[in-house]
């Protein structure tokens, strides 16, 4: 991935929900200018969710998810519908899609509901407004909101809701910095940067990329190093760097070389603050000093990858945290999509660093785990806990976790 590309996790997400035959794809492919949907008369059509990065104009990068209908039938129905219900959990902006001769149904308004629960904006986009009547189209405000009347069909009003994703949209996330407010221009900052067995060939993992690109775009000084070349790279600088982030693999090795007048963190405690809640976050880490025989701890990663026989989740972890605690523990997995809704049987969630994650899904197992009483960590700060660095690790935000 080139660095001027603008990854998934970092796009607005924008997704349609409907019920069956009321146009959700059809009204997605009309949005975007493409046929991003398959479309027939045919009710249940889409039968799983379709999600593609674009160029929304004049919004700029979205995620645009198209969705099964969620009032589909039948086990495979149910599937389908479970798979709707994933994609809430992503969903930065929602457009809710009904007929605009019908109105909107008590499943919609169920729905619209969730969303309002969820504190999701949402855009009510009354479609085949050309088949309705006039007095269908001008009727009521559905539930206390104003809709919008659209054809996919004709083009009509397909602009003007496109000119509303984009006006709800460019308030729909707050601008966010991976370490701005971490470093000043001209500084220099070390980027710890291990190129072992577990390193994809010829690029950098997503967090390491994005955490460069913000330091040349803040006019600092980025040097990118491995383990073995950091102690003779700080015997040459003229001046100390203003913060040293590691990968959190390399942690135990790390700490030891860089003066403890030299901040240290890591890339995933960095986007443990970027993508979620820091302080719920670390106080997770703690967590790890309670567990007890046969206590069970889920390790989740928010993409799918090919694991190697030294995998970081799924071995390196458990292995770390069974020598840390000494006790016999019982591991479970989840990657990608799939996260548990039902937390209460785990005693501790270990998570990655969320990368691939939108900042709203991360929020959203984050909310999880906070609904079902169990304490999450991050990959960076079980790690840094585990190697007795944790409060070191976290002296760069030492003002934002008192606060």
């Amino acid at each position: 991935m080139s660095l001027n590309e603008t990854v998934s996790a970092e796009r607005l997400h924008i997704a349609f929900f409907g019920k069956r035959n009321v146009g959700k794809s059809s009204l997605v492919n009309a949005v975007t200018g493409q046929r991003l949907a398959v479309v027939s008369p045919v009710k249940g059509t889409t039968t799983d969710p379709v999600q593609k990065a674009m160029e929304l104009l004049p919004l700029g990068p979205v995620v645009i998810i198209d969705t099964p209908g969620y009032d589909d039938e039948g086990e495979l129905g149910a599937l389908r519908v479970e798979k709707t219900n994933h994609v809430l959990s992503k969903t930065d902006l929602a457009v809710l899609v009904y007929d605009a001769a019908q109105g909107l149904s008590p499943e919609d308004e169920a729905l619209l509901e969730r969303l309002r629960e969820r504190k999701l904006p949402v855009v009510l986009a009354a479609n085949k407004c050309d088949l309705a009547s006039a007095g269908a189209a001008n009727g009521r405000p559905a539930a206390g909101e104003s809709p919008m009347y659209v054809s996919a069909l004709t083009g009509e009003g397909v602009q003007e809701l496109k000119e509303r994703l984009a006006a709800m949209g460019r308030t729909a996330r707050t601008p966010k910095y991976i370490l701005a407010d971490l470093v000043s221009p001209g500084d220099p900052v070390i980027l710890v940067i291990p190129i072992d067995e577990s390193a994809p060939k010829g690029r950098l993992i997503l967090p390491q990329q994005q955490t460069l690109r913000e330091l040349l775009d803040l006019h600092c000084v980025p040097i990118c190093c491995q383990t073995e070349e950091l102690p003779s790279l700080l015997e040459r600088l003229r001046t100390p760097p203003r913060l040293v982030v590691t990968d959190s693999q390399a942690f135990g090795r790390v700490s030891p070389l860089v003066p403890v007048s030299i901040p240290l963190t890591s890339f995933s405690i960095l986007f443990a603050r970027y993508k979620g809640q820091l302080s719920f976050l670390a106080a997770g880490a703690k967590a790890l000093t309670r567990l007890k025989d046969g206590d069970r701890v889920l390790i989740s990663e928010g993409c799918t990858h090919h694991r190697q026989c030294n995998d970081i989740g799924s071995v390196k972890i458990p292995g770390w945290v069974r020598r840390y605690t000494g006790k016999e523990l019982e591991f479970s997995f989840s990657s990608g999509g799939e996260f548990p809704e039902e937390l209460s049987g785990f005693a501790l969630v270990i998570h990655c660093g969320g990368c691939m994650l939108n900042e709203a899904a991360m929020r959203h197992r984050i909310q999880i785990a906070q609904a079902c009483g169990v304490p999450m960590v991050n990959y960076g700060m079980a790690i840094a806990q585990i190697h007795g660095i944790l409060d070191r690790s976290l002296e760069p935000f030492a003002k934002e976790l008192s606060d």
